[in-house]
């Protein structure tokens, strides 16, 4: 892997992907699959297809199976062009990560050998936004292994371990620091949070108060953060965003057992994975629980995507999972 000249590197708005939907007036291209606009979900809604209820079961790739001897999980899982593409990391030592590259064929192949990487996210040009555990910072990086900084400190401090990222389509970030591979590398900050980052680089702080904030997402309008974390005492909190600044956060569910990263579907339904739970709970965007679909180990992240944008694909303990829905939804 090729590593870029370190620097301060800020992702202006022409070169990231909008918090896009896949499927919704869904075509064939040979560009990435992530740039649909809140305009095309608005007005393709009512042709968005029946969201899923009651209890399912996806099933797992078998050629995505770890082939790692240690125990290992993966994370990130977004769609970019025809693949996924998901972290793959040791969860033990400095949690060495590499990125892997899932096919139509359900082939997976290494495309990043060293990525440090947890949570990804993608640009208009289809490169990867990381949050990288092993610099401490998030990252961006071509999917020929070139990495570049975006950000890596907050009031002088590197973060914690980057967990996942979200990018609105002005190129805003927002992005969870939780503790758990905060021993990847020195330093850290003195609590756990998510943080806003704007185009100028401009770092701002939108919640302390989670343990361990984990995964989170943009509602399609851009009109709300979702973030959930909180480990064993999980929520699923939403922040209202005025004039571009996330308000005081609310609670939209309790009680939920070590939530982890997120999807949502064309109607704006939360995909939310519940980690050693080895579920996701489909929530309406007020809140009520319509369906849950079980895995066989533990779960970390969701993802739409496939031809038509309606596979969600799971991502958790060395395994890749997906089931075929009515819904197309977002592409990480």
């Amino acid at each position: 892997m090729k590593i870029m000249k370190p620097g301060l590197v800020f992702l202006a708005a022409t070169g990231i992907a909008s918090f896009g939907l896949m499927g919704c007036e869904h075509k064939k291209s040979e560009a990435p699959a992530v740039t649909a606009t809140t305009s095309s979900v608005t007005s393709s809604v009512s042709a968005c297809g029946v969201a899923p209820s009651g209890e399912l079961t996806a099933e797992r790739i078998l050629g995505a199976n770890s082939t790692r001897t240690e125990s290992s999980l993966y994370e990130g899982p977004v769609w970019i062009k025809d693949a996924l593409y998901f972290s793959d990391f040791v969860t033990s030592g400095a949690f060495p990560s590499r990125i892997q590259k899932l096919d139509a064929n359900g082939v997976m192949t290494t495309v990043i050998d060293d990525s440090g990487s947890n949570g990804l996210a993608a640009d208009v040009q289809g490169n990867l936004v990381a949050g990288t555990h092993k610099f401490k910072s998030l990252s961006r990086y071509t999917l020929t292994g070139e990495r570049t900084n975006v950000i890596d400190q907050f009031e002088g401090n590197v973060f914690n371990s980057p967990n996942d990222l979200t990018i609105a389509k002005d190129g805003t970030i927002y992005f969870t620091d939780p503790a758990y591979q905060t021993a990847a590398a020195p330093g850290g900050q003195p609590k756990t949070r998510v943080y806003r980052v704007d185009t100028d680089g401009k770092t701002t702080v939108v919640d302390d108060t989670i343990n361990n904030p984990n995964g989170i997402a943009l509602s399609l309008d851009e009109k709300t953060l979702y973030v959930a974390g909180g480990d064993a005492q999980g929520v699923l909190r939403t922040y209202a965003i005025v004039d571009g600044v996330p308000q005081a956060g609310k609670d939209l569910v309790t009680g939920m057992f070590i939530p982890d990263g997120m999807a949502l579907d064309c109607h704006g339904n939360i995909y939310a994975t519940e980690h050693a739970a080895k579920h996701v709970r489909v929530f309406t965007p007020e809140g009520k629980q319509i369906a849950t679909i079980n895995v066989d180990a533990n779960i970390t992240n969701a993802a739409f995507g496939g031809e038509d944008g309606k596979t969600l694909f799971l991502t958790g303990a060395g395994a890749v999972w997906k089931i075929k829905l009515d819904v197309s939804g977002t592409p990480y």
